[in-house]
């Protein structure tokens, strides 16, 4: 599978030069099998640029795109009414941890009223909805699997697996008071990437306990539990600096040699 970032930062945009090196839109990710299946992580700002991609394709119109959104906090949906394919002939199916008329009824809450000008109803594109849970789901050559995270009104892990290896995205989560969250360590074990949550510092983190969010050290502590030999540090502080991000990054790496943060732009693959 190939796998690139279009957006890593949590929280709100931001512009900058202190920022261009990871880039300020907040999270989206795409992920393509071999056989041309596409799923896309997240719908924050970073999807307007994946869009603008994807619509300049020969084949725009007949795309079938498969969008998992981890929950609907604004900085996950807030690049959705910028998405190029929604108002063509795509078919598209938006997924989540809710029911389908729930996750239809929030998507339609974003562009309703006097929030937007097009009615999400009224988009081009064909919609249709799905939910994922802790059983697997196929997509064309893959298989995805939901993981229930520890964040306000909830949000959802996605593990996205083929022959090839897999990606287990768990960003907007928080550590038990207890220590590290067991089920989710168990939930990314024997992945090939694990992009997680590093959001705070840890000395951030003191003050900040119940905002749903953890740091580079807890993903560390994760990847080490579960075997994973690659770790990705995303939904970036909004707050932090290029160099800031820069320091994080070299201090998991001193406890993780596998550690390194996501940046806008940065594509992997799991080919054999």
């Amino acid at each position: 599978m190939d796998i690139e970032f279009w957006g890593v930062r949590g929280t709100m945009p931001v512009s900058g030069r202190d920022t261009l090196r990871y880039g300020g839109r907040t999270p989206c990710a795409s992920v393509v099998s071999s056989a041309g299946d596409i799923v896309i992580v997240d719908a924050g700002t970073g999807i307007k640029k994946l869009g603008e991609r994807l619509a300049a394709r020969p084949d725009a119109a007949e795309l079938r795109l498969h969008v998992l959104l981890t929950h609907f906090h604004l900085d996950h949906i807030n690049g959705l009414p910028f998405f190029a394919p929604l108002y063509a002939g795509a078919e598209i199916t938006f997924y989540s941890p809710l029911t389908q008329t729930e996750t239809e009824r929030q998507l339609r809450g974003l562009m309703a009223g006097r929030y937007f000008p097009v009615d999400f109803k009224e988009t081009a594109s064909s919609k249709t909805y799905g939910r994922i849970g802790q059983d697997p789901v196929t997509i064309g050559r893959f298989e995805i699997s939901g993981c229930p995270l520890n964040h306000p009104q909830g949000s959802c892990g996605y593990r996205i697996a083929d022959r090839t290896g897999s990606i287990v995205f768990a960003t907007d989560t928080e550590p038990p008071e207890t220590g590290p969250d067991e089920r989710l360590a168990d939930f990314i074990r024997g992945s090939t990437f694990f992009v997680c949550d590093a959001t705070f510092t840890p000395e951030e983190y003191a003050k900040r306990q119940g905002w749903g969010h953890g740091t580079w050290l807890d993903g560390v502590r994760l990847a080490r539990m579960a075997g994973v030999p690659n770790l990705l540090l995303s939904h970036l502080n909004p707050d932090h600096t290029d160099a800031q991000v820069d320091d994080l990054a070299r201090r998991a790496k001193r406890e993780f040699g596998g550690a390194r943060a996501a940046r806008e732009g940065l594509r992997l693959t799991t080919a054999r």
